[in-house]
């Protein structure tokens, strides 16, 4: 069959029995998608930061159609240290930081911006996203959606059907023991970590051709890919577009400002696993609705003990959950790529005081950190921090910890 037939063929089977209600992809010769490719690639080798040099094109993510402010209030009517609030607030402007929040007992009581940034820009998200494809997940599964963690990603990526991948369980598209190819990079383009993050096509790429080398549920390694193939399931299982369903389902229920998510092509498949622009509001706002068991405004909007399952680490990598880092056994240095791999690792120079944290974590340290047992949130995003001083991904919440109130920050502890 001539390539360009054949890609016509698989884009129509790509929508799956699950998505009646979506249109397939839009076609594209495979010699243009080629051309695309190769440009993107390029551009990528030049690019400093080793990741996408532009995020074309966008797709809109709506939001709420109307934002309503946070509270804010004097810290220390929540019981926190206003000169320790000022001290952090340093660390994070000396650390490029573009935004620096901190939710307190119901509310806002710091929210600092560096730059040219302000309350409404759409921030880079890079690996911020991956909790974000573990929310939609629940909720799909509170809609009815999708049946469980435990059901087949194969129900929905029927390709898969009757292969060593039909093993694999939607719980691990997000806690990373898909047995896929680990994260990696190759001045080839041939490779294909390169071809499934550039190419136009990339869900065809994901589907067909990315490497299966373990057994799914056998090993954590940590990868774009497979958190770019909960887009693909959330269209599958829901017949709507991953922007739409991010939108209508989780940020206008949370009251949250939208942005945008970089599409492979106009009308393509959503990267879900690292290209989502938010505002920090947004993303904090995000971390409330964890922080309160799935819950915004009085509505459940993710099953009863769904955030508790996220939180669970797993034997082959007891520091990640479901699309979130929880603090789990005390390390002094922790990465994102397999425990047992030489891999740059972000220092924890103590164990974090509250052993309820769990974080939002991406490149860059951009970080989200949620305390339930102090009802406490903190954000920090931005781009990479300089190497010297080295950012401390313990100590910054525990200097705002230490703040609290005589005798909270000793029960805090305890819990």
């Amino acid at each position: 069959m001539p390539k360009r037939c054949a890609l016509a063929l698989w884009l129509a089977l790509a929508a799956g029995p699950g998505a009646a209600a979506l249109p397939p992809y839009p076609p594209i010769a495979p010699d243009e998608a080629e051309r695309i490719y190769l440009e993107r690639f390029r551009a990528m080798l030049a690019n400093p930061s080793g990741e996408a040099a532009s995020y074309e094109p966008m797709e809109t993510v709506p939001g709420a159609r109307r934002v309503r402010p946070l509270p804010v209030a004097d810290p220390a009517s929540r019981g926190l240290d206003a000169k320790v609030l000022a001290e952090a607030r340093a660390v994070a402007a000396a650390a490029n930081s573009s935004a620096f929040l901190v939710w307190r007992k119901g509310a806002l009581v710091e929210a600092s911006y560096f730059g040219e940034t302000r309350r409404e820009t759409p921030l880079v998200s890079r690996s911020l996203a991956k909790p974000l494809t573990a929310i939609a997940i629940g909720r799909a599964i509170a809609l009815g959606h999708i049946a469980s963690l435990d059901q087949p990603v194969a129900d929905f990526i029927t390709e898969w059907q009757g292969t060593p991948r039909a093993e694999m369980r939607i719980r691990h598209l997000l806690d990373m023991r898909s047995g896929l190819l680990a994260q990696g990079f190759s001045p080839e383009p041939g490779d294909p970590w390169s071809r499934a993050y550039l190419h136009p096509v990339h869900e065809r790429i994901m589907v067909e051709d990315y490497p299966l080398t373990d057994p799914p549920g056998s090993i954590y390694e940590y990868s774009n890919v497979t958190s770019d193939l909960v887009a693909l399931v959330i269209e599958r299982a829901t017949g709507m577009r991953y922007a739409r369903f991010i939108g209508a389902e989780i940020l206008r229920p949370i009251g949250a400002s939208g942005g945008h998510v970089w599409v492979s092509r106009a009308g393509g498949l959503a990267h879900s696993g690292c290209c989502i622009l938010l505002p920090a509001e947004t993303w904090l706002r995000l971390a409330l609705l964890l922080k309160d068991d799935g819950v915004a405004g009085g509505r459940r909007l993710l099953p009863e003990g769904y955030v508790a399952e996220m939180r669970k680490g797993t034997p082959q990598n007891p520091h990640y959950g479901l699309g979130v880092w929880v603090a789990g056994p005390y390390v002094e240095r922790r990465g994102f790529a397999n425990p047992a791999r030489p891999a740059p690792k972000v220092l924890h120079s103590e164990p974090f005081l509250a052993a309820d944290t769990f974080m939002f974590d991406g490149n860059a340290n951009q970080i989200v950190y949620i305390v339930p047992s102090a009802d406490l949130v903190v954000l920090r995003t931005g781009n990479p921090p300089p190497k010297q001083p080295e950012w401390d991904n313990a100590r910054f919440l525990n200097r705002i910890l230490r703040g609290l109130a005589p005798g909270e920050a000793e029960l805090v502890a305890q819990k």
